[in-house]
């Protein structure tokens, strides 16, 4: 697995001098300073120890060099060392720093532009309806087809466009339509939104939402169709219940009037969802609810009852790559009994639901669940598992053997570099050991698969201990004076003094156990994400 590119660039230097992206020029002299005390090369008198200072002092002085100056910065920020290493610093391609500043506009623009591309999210799906019955019956296995798609883009900062259209094919009737959504953001709690649509559901409309408090948004909509003139008139209110639960309610006034009340709750393990709608002319109810078996299984069961529906959904689905997932899911209900494949891949969607009978016989509707249920299992168990977990291990021992050199060097240096931390470290910790202050007992950081799995067999935290490094001498060495230790959010922890990175193209994270007060802590943290200890959250 390839590790995820979003998040900052570009803050190795940051993270060797341990300072924020946004630090001052002061913070930055000072940051510069510590770390010269400690890897000085004058300060040691042993050859070894002092060509490892020399080594890592240089180091240092480069970061220093460049965060320091305004205009290196600026281009190590933007293009990182490529930027600087390439003539977009003073020499022979930009002699003056006006040049500089036009480079780095032109830079910025072409950023922006970057930017606006990565807003351009395509999104579609396609529906083929199949139907056995309607095969056996000799008139074709094809029901029916649905096309969808839209693109979102971010036209500017606080403008965006999305585009769609939809087609329809059921027998020998179909259709189509088009739409236009225009979203401005008025403020940092407001915005509003101007639809278009044409074809089966023409109309115009206006929506506006709002964020009237911390946990309650509120929105209210107006639509009128082109074909009637008819008018509804809708509105939302929503309220955060929980740091994982909302709820809302939806009233609706038009020729279809309705009121709905909703609720969804969504943690790490499982979501829930649930909905009462009473309608005019009908109501139903619906629930869902998804259980995930690890990272990339999930089960669910859904249920809808109503005056037009009476159905049960049971299924399941599982990520196959980074952007791949598959889902198989059994319907049973009043329109008959169904099975449902679905590949989601990125934003575009393959379902294809399988009319299986449109009676509801109980035995035949038992074994359409049963039997390819436990193919499924069996398939799972022994055919793709043991498949997918040797391509996974024939991945990872081949980036292994690219890399492996690469990350010996790396080691090599980190273990060099933590040398000349040592005496600083052991002082801080004694010191913290007589005020029961923060202290760290084991830290590593490395592959994340790797130190979810570091407390189990022998051969298990083998496999840890080569895709991981101990880094609780540097951590130790970072506690302040006054007791605390924090990483800053949007840098790579690889960058740290005494860190490297163990496990190149792999998602990596940082375990850490420590002590403070006389109790016992814990805490993992992804690489981009923030740390800062103690915390009361992190007790064991």
């Amino acid at each position: 697995m390839r590790e995820e590119e979003s998040g900052p660039q570009n803050r190795e230097l940051y993270a060797l001098l341990h300072i924020s992206p946004e630090a001052s020029d002061e913070e930055i002299r000072k940051a510069y300073r510590q770390w010269a005390q400690i890897y000085h090369p004058d300060k040691y008198q042993a050859a070894e120890m002092k060509e490892i200072a020399t080594e890592n002092f240089q180091r240092i002085c480069e970061a220093y060099e460049i965060l320091s100056d305004e205009n290196k910065r600026q281009i190590y920020d933007i293009y990182g060392m490529e930027g600087i290493n390439s003539g977009l610093e003073l020499g022979t391609k930009l002699n003056k720093a006006e040049e500089i500043k036009e480079e780095l506009e032109r830079l910025r623009r072409q950023k922006e532009l970057q930017k606006v591309a990565a807003h351009l999210r395509p999104s579609g799906s396609i529906l083929a309806n199949l139907s056995l019955p309607q095969f056996l019956e000799g008139d074709g296995i094809m029901k029916g087809m649905a096309m969808a798609s839209e693109v979102q883009s971010q036209i500017s900062k606080h403008n965006a466009v999305a585009i769609g259209g939809n087609l329809a094919v059921n027998g020998n009737a179909g259709g189509g339509a088009a739409s236009v959504v225009l979203r401005h953001q008025m403020s940092s709690v407001s915005s509003i939104e101007f639809m278009g649509s044409m074809g089966l559901r023409a109309l115009l409309g206006v929506q506006t939402t709002r964020h009237i408090s911390t946990h309650s948004t509120a929105t209210m909509g107006l639509a009128m169709s082109l074909r009637d003139g008819s008018v509804n008139l809708s509105n939302t209110w929503t309220r955060q219940l929980s740091d994982t639960a909302h709820g809302n309610i939806q009233l609706s006034l038009g020729p279809e009037s309705s009121i709905a009340v909703g609720w969804q709750k969504k943690e790490q393990k499982r979501s829930a969802s649930g909905e009462i709608k009473i309608g005019t002319g009908s109501f139903g109810a619906t629930a869902h609810y998804t259980h995930r078996f690890s990272t990339k299984s999930h089960g669910r069961i859904a249920g809808r009852i109503g005056s037009t529906a009476l159905e049960l959904e049971l299924g399941g689905g599982r990520k196959i790559s980074e952007f791949s997932t598959v889902r198989m899911l059994y319907t049973v209900g009043i329109q008959g009994i169904f099975w449902k494949f679905e590949l989601h891949r990125g934003g575009q969607k393959l379902i294809v639901p399988v009319l299986l009978s449109r009676q509801l016989n109980p035995f035949f509707a038992t074994g359409a669940f049963v039997i390819p249920t436990s193919l499924y299992f069996v398939l799972k168990r022994f055919v793709v598992k043991p498949f997918y977990l040797k391509r996974e291990k024939q991945k990872a021992s081949e980036n292994m053997e690219k890399t492996l050199g690469q990350v010996r060097e790396a080691r090599a240096a980190a273990k060099k570099a933590q040398q000349l931390l040592q005496n600083v470290a052991s002082r801080k910790r004694s010191r913290q050991l007589e005020t029961g202050g923060l202290l760290v007992t084991k830290a590593l950081y490395g592959s994340r698969k790797a130190l979810k799995n570091r407390s189990q067999t022998e051969e298990v935290k083998d496999e840890v201990a080569s895709q991981s490094i101990d880094v609780t001498l540097p951590l130790n060495f970072l506690v302040s004076e006054s007791g605390q230790l924090k990483l800053h959010e949007g840098v790579k922890k690889s960058g740290i003094m005494g860190f490297c990175d163990p496990c190149p193209g792999e998602p990596k994270q940082l375990y850490v156990e420590y002590t403070f007060d006389g109790n016992n802590f814990e805490v993992i943290v992804d690489d981009l994400d923030e740390l800062l200890i103690p915390q009361e959250s992190h007790r064991i």
